[in-house]
């Protein structure tokens, strides 16, 4: 990704600010964005006061309730909003939205019922549906196409960073409601509660915002939002196509299942504590303050920290501050120990981001971070709303050790769960990403810190090239295949030696002659392989290796597999023996990665029309025995083998072979992380 389209530099999002009528739709977002997470905050709190007298169970069942009606429009509605959104007056939509929201909230603490807490929160989610649509739908009529991407990147900044801000003014707001309960005794019971007269008020002002917006009556192209079941359908086809991807997935769900958890129980976890709403709020915002900071400080401390590594770290981290805040019953400490895990998280976030950035393919790209915001909010959501129910099924219980005693509550038991969970997270993903280093994990944590050179501790260096082979019998495609991934890697930047066997050096072209002559139809079976061997030993010494230790990538059409396919599948030799010759031959240099082109021998050989050398002469079984043998190599080691059909189209194919590449090739240069700063998940857009 290109620095040029993120908000690392301040000067963008002053550029972008700079054009009025999306300034006024960026404050109107803001406002709006402040009112959701303020409902949230609010309206757990109010369902957990008002079920307060109704036993632990109902009080959990209550506050998980609000987060399932929230959650449960955006499965329900998206197409349908979508839709709206193309049909209706835009600037009506979102006026006519956050009037109503600002209403419905205003109504809650007037009413003062479970019911209608519920009922009015639920409500305003299917508004919600509704204006997010026609507000993104918005955004390109107000702003050049070249600066677009800036433009969503800073709403989608301002979404999420108005959780810490919600979360300041909510408590200060609980706070003050105290001051004045004590003040003016009408004002002392629940319904009073301020933050939702604040947010109903947001809600207002952000629709007179909008209502002077220059918006036109017809878009300039139509906005397709998929529903959130079709997103992640959709993009959970592409996500895991390597294991680094899944590892990147794994974690970042992880981090936010936990993270989602927090959220659910802290409510009541505060109240365990005897910190009330300001407690609420104050560990509210210090998840999100945790997070902002891990994305912003993470990177930028740990710059030359192996960046597969720090993702496992950050997450491991996240897990283990989470766990000192379910077993310690202390309100500051909790409140510093969630910052510590919402730095894990963030960390994780942005270090996951990026790499997925890099080794997705652009043509699935979109898919697959609609993908994983889809499955970010819904798991955030769904481990909001199931953290209540869980902790009201563990219970609480006083434990005694003579005279100690400690009281462990079902919401600590959670958040134990949830810092448990992250660990596993951190453990898997970190053994998924994780490339064989020469160096320890602590010596280089500690040399990373210290800003000192890594310090190498074997003797032996391997070279530090990337060695690929393209197999597969004839016709399969290699030889072009070869061509495009040449292309490609060179446009990535990367020095690349493209070669082949037999043939590649002065004395393999010799001994190239004297293999595929048609003429040398009796030679023996053992000669051949012989001659395959000394090729391949010219081949290693006089070009692989030198490509290799000076740091290229390597790719041969054919190798060692090959020898074993023809001449011991094919031409009946002890595969044993064929192996222990070339691996004397080539001084065991093995591929990071055999790409393996399976295609039916005779669908291979109509493709090469009339034979051209000896091998394409021989009889089908032959050629039948050769394809079987690949296949058989390929299914003993499968994490060195990539096995495509060549049936499906050049373009499919190269794609496939692109996404399996970028894995084992060399890492991005550290400090790149902090380049996508703006592609943060929203609960509320």
């Amino acid at each position: 990704m290109s620095r040029s389209g993120s908000l690392a530099a301040p000067g963008e999002a002053r550029t972008v600010l700079a054009i009025k009528p999306f300034r006024r739709l960026w404050i109107s977002l803001s406002l709006s964005s402040l009112g959701d997470w303020l409902s949230l905050l609010a309206l757990m709190s109010l369902a957990a006061i008002l079920t307060q007298d109704s036993g632990g169970l109902v009080q959990y069942f209550a506050v998980s309730g609000v987060v399932v009606l929230k959650l449960l429009p955006s499965l329900l509605l998206g197409p349908i909003a979508g839709a709206v959104a193309d049909r209706v007056d835009r600037r009506l939509t979102m006026v006519v939205g956050d009037v109503l929201r600002g209403l419905l909230y205003v109504s809650i603490p007037i009413v003062g019922r479970l019911d209608w807490l519920l009922i009015a929160n639920f409500l305003a989610e299917c508004i919600a549906m509704f204006w997010a649509p026609a507000k993104d739908a918005t955004v390109p009529n107000l702003v050049p196409k070249k600066k677009l991407e800036q433009a969503n990147q800073l709403g989608l900044l301002t979404a999420y960073g108005s959780a810490p801000v919600a979360a300041g003014l909510f408590a200060l707001l609980a706070a003050l409601s105290s001051v004045l309960g004590g003040l003016f005794p009408s004002m002392r019971v629940p319904e009073a509660d301020l933050a939702l007269y604040i947010n109903g008020v947001t809600f207002l002002v952000a629709a007179v915002v909008v209502w002077g917006l220059p918006i036109p009556d017809q878009p300039r192209e139509r906005i397709s939002r998929p529903s959130m079941p079709r997103a992640i359908w959709e993009g959970w086809r592409f996500a895991g196509t390597t294991p680094l991807v899944r590892g990147l997935l794994l974690g970042m769900l992880g981090a936010f299942a936990a993270g989602g958890a927090v959220i659910g129980v802290a409510r009541l976890f505060v109240e365990t504590l005897g910190a009330g709403n300001a407690g609420f709020g104050v560990l509210f915002g210090a998840v999100f303050s945790g997070m902002a900071i891990g994305v912003f400080a993470g990177p930028r401390i740990l710059r030359d920290f192996n960046r597969r590594r720090l993702f496992g770290l950050g997450i491991g981290l996240a897990g283990a501050a989470l766990l000192f805040v379910g077993l310690i019953p202390n309100m500051v400490l909790a409140a510093v120990l969630t910052t510590v895990m919402g730095v894990g998280a963030g960390i994780a976030w942005v270090i996951g981001l990026t790499a997925l950035g890099r080794e997705v393919e652009d043509d699935v790209r979109g898919r697959t971070f609609a993908f994983l915001h889809a499955s970010a909010r819904l798991v955030l959501m769904g481990s909001v709303a199931v953290a209540p129910v869980l902790a009201g099924l563990i219970g609480s219980y006083r434990l005694r050790v003579g005279d100690l005693t400690y009281d462990f509550s079902g919401s600590a038991g959670v958040l134990l769960i949830a810092a448990l969970l992250a660990v596993l997270v951190a453990f898997v993903s970190y053994r998924q990403m994780n490339d064989e280093h020469e160096v320890s994990l602590f010596a280089e944590l500690m040399a990373s810190i210290r800003g000192v050179p890594l310090a190498r501790t074997t003797e032996v260096e391997k070279p530090g090239g990337t060695f690929i082979v393209l197999e597969g019998g004839e016709g399969a495609g290699k030889s072009t295949q070869v061509r495009q991934l040449a292309i490609w890697l060179r446009e990535e930047g990367f020095d690349v030696v493209t070669t082949r066997e037999p043939g590649a050096t002065k004395v393999g072209m010799r001994l190239r002659a004297l293999l595929l002559d048609k003429e040398n139809t009796g030679m023996s079976p053992r000669t051949e392989a012989l001659l395959y061997a000394a090729d391949r030993a010219e081949h290693v010494n006089a070009v692989i290796r030198p490509a290799l230790e000076r740091g290229a990538i390597v790719i041969s059409d054919r190798y060692v597999d090959s020898t074993l396919a023809y001449q011991g599948a094919g031409r009946a030799l002890a595969e044993s023996d064929i192996a222990g010759i070339n691996s004397w031959a080539t001084n065991e240099l093995v591929p990071d990665l055999t790409v393996l082109l399976d295609l039916p021998a005779d669908q291979g050989l109509a493709r090469h029309g009339r034979p051209a050398d000896r091998l394409e002469s021989e009889p089908a079984e032959f050629h039948a025995r050769v394809r079987q043998s690949f296949r058989d190599l390929a299914d003993r080691d499968p994490n060195r083998y990539l096995v495509l059909d060549a049936q499906e189209s050049q373009e499919e194919v190269t794609r496939a072979i692109q996404r399996r590449i970028r894995p084992i090739l060399p890492d991005p240069v550290p400090g790149d992380a902090e380049e996508i700063t703006g592609m943060l998940p929203v609960i509320k857009e």
